[in-house]
Parts: C-alpha cells; sequence; structure tokens
C-alpha cells in the first residue's frame, strides 16, 4: 500500500490464481460500500458461497477453440474432445450427445487427449492448449483415466504448462511419451520430452535442448514404437510482441524408446526455424512429413510482421527414409504460430492435409495445394483425425467447435451441441429478468435472458447476435436495453438499437493536426469500454489515449495525452532478440504496443478516472480528464512492462482503487 496525496493504491502480483483473485477483490470493493452494522462476517459469506450454484446457460449454437479430437479405432462412435478452456467432452453416438469428463480438476485448457490402442479404457491428457496467443490458458500437467474417463487421476509435470502431444505405447498402457511445450511468457527448464514406463508415477526427461525450447509435436513410427519423432519449438511471449523460433528449433529422432536422440537436418532448412508440425504414414513408417517454419520476417504489423522473403523456406517437408534426407515439397504453411498442423491420410500417402486458417489438402504427395478442403466451417483449424478403415470419414477442430465429413472433406456438418464458446468480457443489464451479454473468441458478441418462461430453460433460439468478428466488450444501455454497445477486437466499436436493429460504427477517430493528418491510434486487441455510473449518456473509449462522448458515441474527444509509456517494442527484446531484428513470427497476434487495457471510473466521483495499459503505466486525473498523474512509480511491487489486466474503482473510496 502506498500514498500520493490522500490517494491510496495497492497492487497484488498476478499469478496462476488471478481470476481468484480478482473475485476477492471485487468482493472486497463491495462489502467495503456496506455500513458496518451491516457488514457480511466472514462465516455469512462462507454459507452464501455453498448456496450459490452455478448452471449454464449457453450458448451451443456456436462452440469455441477445439485443440485435439481422440477416437476409439475399434468403435468410431466413441470419441474425446480437448477444448482450449473447456475441458473435456465425450461422446458414445457419433455427437448425437457429449457428456463433460473434465469438470473438477483444476485446470480447463486441454492440449492433447490419447486413447491408448490397447486399451480403450485408459485415456491420457496433457494441459494446457499449445496455439500461443495471449489468451492461451496453461494447464497443470498430466491427467490419466483408467475408466474412460469417468474419473482421473493427477500424475504431474505441473510446471510445463502447455502439452502439445501424447504418444502411448501401443501394446503398453503404462509406457508414454510427453511433448511438453514449456512456458509461454517465459522459460523454465520443465519442457522437452518425457517418458514413463510405469502409467505416470514416474517421469524421465529424456530430451531438453534449453530453457526456452520445448516440444511442440512428436509423433511415433506406426510399425516400430521404438521409433519416435519430435519436433523441439523455440519461442516467447511478452505483453509487447511474440518471438516465434531460434536455433533451438528442430527435428529429432530416437529409435531406441527415447534413450538417445539425433537431430535431422540433412535437407531442412538451416538457421532458425519456429513451430514444427509432424506426421508419419501409417502404411509406411518409413515417409515421415513435416510442416515447418523458416522464413523469418522484419517487424511490421500485424501476423507475422513484415513481408516473407522472396526465397521461400517454409512449407511440406517430406522424408522417404525416416528422416535421414529431406526434401522441400510445397512451401504452404498459413500463420505457423497458430496451426501447423499437418495429417497423412492413413490409406493414401497422396493425400495430406494442413490445418490453417482454411483446411488445405493435397493429392499429388504434398506438391500442391488447395485451400478449399472445408468451405462453409468456421475458419482455424487445430485438429484433424482421420477414419484408418475409412478415409472418407473425418473429424475437424476449429475456433468454432467440431464438424465432420462422410465424404472425405467435400461436405462438413458442424455439431451444434458442444457449449465450449470462450468469453472474453461479460455484461448484463437491468431488465427482469436480466440479459447475459458478452464477446467471444472468433464468434462474435451474443446475448441471452438469464432465465425464461420455458420449462426447457435457456434454448438455442434464446440466444441472439449483436457483434461479429472476436467480440469483447458488450454493455447494455442503463436506460434504454434495447440499446447496446459491442466491440470487436482493435477497438472497433459499434452501437445497435434491438428494436429497429440500426447499426452504427461509432469508433473514435485522432484529432487532425496542424497539416490536417490524423494521428495513428493504437487500440489493443481487447480494447476497454465504458459506461459512465454518473452519466447515462456518457462513454469512455481507451486506445493509447482515453477518449469520452457524451451522446452515446456520435461525437468524441479526446481528454487525455498518450497514457502509456510511448516504448518502441523494437528496443525491447525477446530471449535476447531485439524487436527490430528479424524473426518467425515477429509480433504475431500483436498488432500494437502502448495502448490501454482498462478504465476505472469512480462510482463516488464523476471527475476521478483511472486507467492502465499494456506496458505497466497507470495514470489517473481527478478533474474529468484535464490533468492527469502517473501514478506507475507509486504502486510498490509493481514490475516493470507489466499488463495491466483491469482496474475497479472502489464503490466507498474515491481515493481507492483495485488492480490486476
Amino acid at each position: 500500500m502506498c500514498t500520493v496525496g490522500t490517494w491510496k493504491y495497492s497492487y497484488c502480483e498476478v499469478t496462476q490464481m488471478h481470476c481468484r483473485w480478482l473475485f476477492l477483490g471485487m468482493v472486497s470493493v463491495a462489502l467495503a460500500g456496506i455500513p458496518a452494522s451491516a457488514q457480511i462476517t466472514s462465516g455469512e459469506l462462507s454459507t452464501a458461497k455453498q448456496v450459490l450454484k452455478w448452471r449454464e446457460i449457453g450458448p451451443t449454437i456456436m462452440s469455441g477453440r477445439i485443440s485435439d479430437i481422440a477416437v476409439v479405432e475399434s468403435d468410431p462412435s466413441t470419441f474425446y474432445v480437448g477444448t482450449a478452456t473447456g475441458g473435456i467432452w465425450k461422446t458414445e453416438n457419433a455427437g448425437t450427445t457429449f457428456e463433460p469428463l473434465f469438470q473438477r480438476e483444476k485446470t480447463s485448457s486441454i492440449g492433447d487427449v490419447t486413447v491408448s490402442p490397447s486399451n480403450p479404457n485408459v485415456i491420457w491428457t496433457g494441459t494446457g492448449e499449445p496455439q500461443n496467443r495471449q489468451s492461451s490458458p496453461w494447464g497443470n500437467g498430466v491427467y490419466r483415466s483408467t475408466d474412460a474417463g469417468a474419473s482421473w487421476t493427477h500424475l504431474g509435470l505441473e510446471n510445463t504448462h502447455h502439452i502439445s502431444r501424447i504418444q502411448v505405447h501401443p501394446m503398453d498402457p503404462e509406457v508414454a511419451y510427453v511433448a511438453a511445450v514449456g512456458h509461454l511468457w517465459g522459460s523454465n527448464t520443465e519442457r522437452g520430452v518425457y517418458k514413463t514406463t510405469d502409467g505416470g508415477q514416474t517421469w524421465e526427461h529424456v530430451l531438453f535442448v534449453d530453457e526456452h525450447t520445448g516440444a511442440i509435436d512428436l509423433v511415433m513410427d506406426p510399425n516400430d514404437p521404438m521409433t519416435l519423432f519430435a519436433a523441439m519449438y523455440q519461442r516467447q511471449r511478452r505483453a509487447w510482441g511474440f518471438n516465434g523460433g531460434g536455433p533451438g528449433s528442430g527435428i529429432y529422432r530416437t529409435v531406441d524408446g527415447g534413450a538417445s536422440w539425433i537431430e535431422l537436418t540433412d535437407g531442412l532448412p538451416q538457421g532458425d526455424k519456429g513451430r514444427i508440425g509432424l506426421d508419419v504414414y501409417r502404411g509406411n513408417g518409413n515417409l515421415v512429413c513435416a510442416l515447418v517454419e523458416a522464413d523469418a520476417r522484419a517487424p511490421g504489423q500485424g501476423r507475422g510482421g513484415g513481408p516473407a522473403p522472396s526465397e521461400q523456406k517454409n512449407g511440406v517437408y517430406c522424408s522417404r527414409n525416416r528422416g535421414d534426407n529431406w526434401e522441400q515439397m510445397s512451401p504452404t504453411n498459413n500463420r505457423p504460430m497458430y496451426y501447423s498442423q499437418i495429417r497423412i491420410d492413413p490409406n493414401d500417402a497422396e493425400r495430406i492435409y494442413l490445418g490453417g486458417s482454411d483446411l488445405y489438402r493435397s493429392s499429388d504427395g504434398g506438391r500442391n495445394f488447395t485451400n478449399d478442403a472445408a468451405a462453409g466451417v468456421h475458419l482455424d483449424h487445430h485438429a484433424l483425425w482421420i477414419d484408418p478403415s475409412n478415409s472418407d470419414h473425418l473429424l475437424l477442430g476449429s475456433d468454432g467447435g467440431l464438424s465432420v465429413s462422410w465424404d472425405r472433406s467435400d461436405n462438413w456438418y458442424q455439431f451444434r451441441n458442444l457449449p465450449v464458446s470462450q468469453f472474453y468480457e461479460i455484461g448484463v443489464d437491468s431488465r427482469e429478468p436480466y440479459h447475459v451479454c458478452g464477446g467471444l473468441q472468433d464468434n462474435g458478441s451474443w446475448c441471452a435472458p438469464s432465465d425464461t418462461w420455458s420449462d426447457q430453460g435457456i434454448r438455442t433460439r434464446d440466444w441472439y447476435n449483436v457483434g461479429s468478428g472476436d467480440g469483447f466488450f458488450t454493455v447494455m444501455h442503463p436506460g434504454n436495453s434495447d440499446v447496446m454497445f459491442a466491440e470487436s477486437q482493435g477497438g472497433n466499436l459499434t452501437r445497435l438499437d434491438l428494436t429497429t436493429m440500426e447499426r452504427s460504427r461509432i469508433r473514435p477517430i485522432g484529432q487532425s493536426n496542424e497539416d490536417g493528418e490524423q494521428p495513428a491510434l493504437r487500440w489493443n486487441w481487447d480494447s476497454p469500454i465504458l459506461l459512465s455510473v454518473h452519466d447515462e449518456s456518457t462513454i469512455y473509449a481507451g486506445a493509447n489515449i482515453l477518449f469520452r462522448s457524451q451522446d452515446l458515441g456520435q461525437t468524441w474527444d479526446p481528454i487525455s495525452p498518450d497514457l502509456t509509456h510511448e516504448i518502441s517494442r523494437d528496443s525491447l527484446s525477446i530471449m535476447g532478440v531485439l524487436g527490430s531484428d528479424p524473426q518467425m513470427s515477429l509480433n504475431d497476434g500483436q498488432s500494437n504496443y502502448g495502448n490501454l487495457t482498462s478504465i476505472g471510473e469512480s462510482p463516488v466521483n464523476s471527475q476521478v478516472i483511472y486507467t492502465g495499459a499494456d506496458d505497466g503505466r497507470v495514470q489517473l486525473t481527478q478533474d474529468a480528464g484535464n490533468t492527469w498523474t502517473d501514478l506507475t512509480d507509486n504502486i510498490e511491487g509493481l514490475p516493470d512492462n507489466v499488463y495491466v489486466t483491469r482496474i475497479v474503482a472502489s464503490h466507498a473510496d474515491a481515493g481507492t482503487v483495485y488492480i490486476a
């Protein structure tokens, strides 16, 4: 706790339990406004927590990011679906119904699900999805079930954070190999390939490169379980950007069950590499194919920075002698950081699929690809299963959920019964019953009533769409619930009238300078907006400066200077490489740096507003934006360049604010 004048600030370092900290912080805010005689005791709060029960209200009309699919090959109607934040789901009737299995474990983010080939009741799962996004949650290691998912045992490797693949011995369900990517936001040594021979009771660290490099993929020769191929991946994300490669990335092979490994290099790109995907042809273990990222990009905006070099080393590489020599088949490789999935049809070596924004397919061994293999299906494909007994039958997992094809990817049916959508932000209105609205990862913004008159509860048709793209803040006018504000990525703010369905784009623009030019504004992927609790017509929006509208977004006024540190991320390094230097997937997912991430208006005093930024700067105005005070150096323990997730002003004291 520190004091500036009469203003007091406190900071709690965000840990893996940051959601719990936020809950407790907001509870303390709520209690602070209650007179001492009426405050809730700890016992009453404990009782209330026991009485309050969660109930699911949807939606299922759209789904969310799928990370893996595992099918019982002896009964393809039974399969498991791993999700980015929704745990594991199981069907025993080919998707007619799904049952959630992973509900009481300490994480809900799944990286891999694997069915033991010799005993389908033994299911292995690695937690922490490996897709490298800012929103990718980490897990806490490996779990195993011996009763087809009814119960789970935690088997350690807690500090791996992200597990991309598990391979199980085809004849012994006690022997398994784990590909651990490791921490996304920093370095650690608990990464690489691990092996167990006793069902996960003990682990041997069989392949390790360095503290920045983990294992992103792992495949086993279908005819020789002693031979495995591992794709090692050096990468790190920070608040200001992403470095998706380095000298640690490469392909390794073992022929003695992990006792020794050699790096495979002949024919593969030399120098730094990024993410790599692997597959072995089921019909002939000599054929191995890899999807390799090897083209560094210079600084630039958006995904992957600037233009790719003229001579592209990215793409599909195949070996016909178990990795001794490789040949580049095609430069096709769509957004490697987020996908890098390659699958060879188990019945046709010429048929190869690549996961990407689209689903790519080749019918000539990877030499040429078309991107129409999943026409009409939600974009962004992370998981693909091809039925080894029927190549017409495929299961596909994307940012929009799970789909099935029965004609070799020409047509698809999307399952509408997997409620695993990912909400970035949630809002409620004052109707009776109140409506719940929120923005979803890659699935727009949606609303639904919290209750209905139907004895069926809240149905799919009760949900209604109010925004597109990646949905973020979705807030309702406090005096008129038919007027709402929905935001998509990059501060793209719209106002919607639900009675007329009139939609207006109202994102603020910067004021022109003396030359008549408008300054470039820097918007966060999840830019903050806030409706004033003091004036129903006032709304705030944050770029790198703070805007205020007093007419519901018709016009805007900037009420601040740049509230960030104004640091060029080209001057900051990740894994020792400056942002100005070429890198793999440079800054992918992080279009810019130095922008506001949260706005907090005091419910006690309308003149008091707090802001937080992605570079750690915290600012305060006590006169509605006329002047600003930088509080950053006064917050004890606040790390440099820390990402400020949320600022909540106290409901009782204008000088108290909670920061996460």
